[in-house]
């Protein structure tokens, strides 16, 4: 009785403080407040205290001297290039379309074949058309007959009237006949020339020359003159073209080149700009820029004889427009940026360094211009300026006293193979009387299996450099030449 009694003293000292507290509260609830206000801003503080990073963790810049990349700002031409979105666009597709109606009895050509300008492409059943052709001869050499009659009578008329023989009416309606049948004949011979016209249009051939694609029509069809779907496109793959565009504040530096004659370099790249496909030149700049997007467009040629620009195909254009010599080139990681603007950490003599500000000037890739802050040959930070401030010391590691690891993966592969591959060549010379004597026409690894089924019986000199190979782990690791027979 008298243990639980102790242990229930503390519970009921707890319990009495809270009844006195609520009573406390109770009659004075502004104080009540003000309390529960402290606790709750103490709790706070604590809190803050606890997940607020400590003076030692956050002197990053109070660790002694930092390592870090450094490079050499260098007196170097930098290229100003424009990038745009590209088109394929051949310079030439013609959809091959029958000028005569009938029926196409062959094709002469394969799908995806080149083809040169004039070469024949289709046929259609030219016999309708060499029958209109007859046709009109015929009727050509009949009028012609009929003329050749009238001038004769013509002649004749003459011969009369000048002895008087007949009145100048018959010789003046004769001369109207001969008129008349002259102009007939000129009517058959524009009929015989339409007719032939005709006739070759039933050899339907590619005015231009590039590769054809696929057919649209099958032999045995009715085709019709002028036919929307048309027989097959031919498109010119060389030179091949791509139209791209540029904003129109580029104008400026673009057209001085242009005028001056000056060959613009246009490299084009893949979609995603990771490979270089082609190098052409530009072309020509449109005349006129597009005001609904305010751009220009621009067409560059290339020679794509390998067939590597399609047409159609989207591309990334890269235009050289000028290159600049002399500048202060930098890589651009060297480059930090703050409130007020771009800055580096050049490396002073004393291993210190120096938070500048500089202007940047052309990019190109991953090398960056700088017009105003640095002048060539001042070391700047490239890698770990995250880690610094003005004035820190920094410590530039000695790459050239790193340690030259072994190479490995592929590396290592290659270096045993070619090792391999140097062994068995010394022992294809210091065997090669023994290896012409048991093993005649065998070689690399065949002529070392032999060696090692006549193991006994090979010369002392043969012996020792086989043993050197087995050493050297030339067939199935570091057995000796008196261990078992190679598998």
């Amino acid at each position: 009785m008298t243990i639980q009694a102790t242990d229930k003293t503390p519970a009921r000292a707890v319990s009495g403080a809270w009844t006195r507290f609520k009573s406390w509260s109770g009659a004075n609830p502004r104080l009540a407040r003000l309390f529960w206000f402290a606790v709750g801003l103490a709790l706070l503080a604590l809190l803050v205290w606890a997940i607020y990073p400590k003076p030692a963790s956050r002197a990053r810049f109070n660790q002694g001297a930092q390592p870090v990349g450094v490079a050499v700002a260098a007196d170097a031409p930098i290229n100003v290039t424009l990038n745009a979105l590209g088109t394929v666009t051949p310079l030439a597709t013609a959809t091959v379309r029958p000028q005569v109606g009938g029926m196409l009895t062959k094709i002469y050509f394969e799908e995806g074949q080149m083809v040169k300008a004039g070469d024949l492409l289709a046929q259609i059943d030219p016999r309708p058309y060499q029958a209109s052709l007859d046709q009109a001869k015929g009727q050509l050499a009949r009028d012609q007959a009929t003329l050749a009659n009238a001038k004769v009578d013509l002649s004749r008329y003459q011969s009369l009237k000048a002895a008087n023989a007949i009145s100048d009416q018959q010789v003046d309606t004769q001369a109207s006949a001969v008129r008349s049948s002259g102009g007939l004949v000129e009517s058959d011979q524009a009929n015989v020339q339409a007719a032939a016209i005709n006739l070759g249009y039933t050899r339907i051939v590619s005015p231009i020359a590039g590769r054809v694609g696929l057919h649209q029509v099958d032999v045995g069809n009715i085709v019709q003159a002028g036919q929307a779907g048309g027989i097959v496109v031919v498109t010119e793959l060389s030179p091949m073209s791509v139209v791209f565009t540029v904003p129109e504040d580029n104008i400026s530096a673009i057209m001085p080149q242009v005028t001056s004659g000056a060959e613009l370099v246009v490299d084009v790249y893949d979609r995603s700009q990771a490979a270089k496909i082609t190098t052409g030149k530009l072309a020509t700049v449109d005349n006129v820029i597009d005001p609904t997007t305010g751009t220009v467009k621009l067409r560059a040629l290339f020679d794509n004889t390998d067939g590597k620009l399609f047409p159609s195909q989207f591309v990334n254009v890269r235009l050289l427009v000028n290159t600049l010599q002399h500048q202060t080139v930098i890589p651009m990681s060297a480059v930090q940026r703050g409130a007020d603007g771009s800055y580096v950490f050049v490396v002073t003599p004393d291993k210190t360094v120096n938070q500048r500000s500089v202007k940047l000037g052309v990019q190109e890739g991953d090398k960056v211009a700088i017009t105003e802050g640095l002048k060539p040959g001042d070391t700047v930070v490239v890698d770990g300026a995250d880690r610094l401030r003005d004035g820190a010391e920094v410590e530039i590691p000695d790459l050239k006293a790193q340690k030259i690891q072994a190479p490995s993966g592929a590396a290592a592969d290659a270096a045993r193979t070619a090792q391999r591959v140097a062994a068995q060549a010394e022992l294809a010379k210091t065997c090669s009387a023994d290896i012409t004597k048991f093993c005649a026409g065998k070689t690399g690894r065949d002529a070392t299996r032999c060696l090692a089924e006549n193991r006994a019986s090979l010369s002392t000199e043969c012996s020792t450099a086989f043993a050197k190979l087995r050493g050297r782990g030339g067939r199935g690791g570091g057995r000796g030449a008196g261990g078992g027979a190679a598998p």
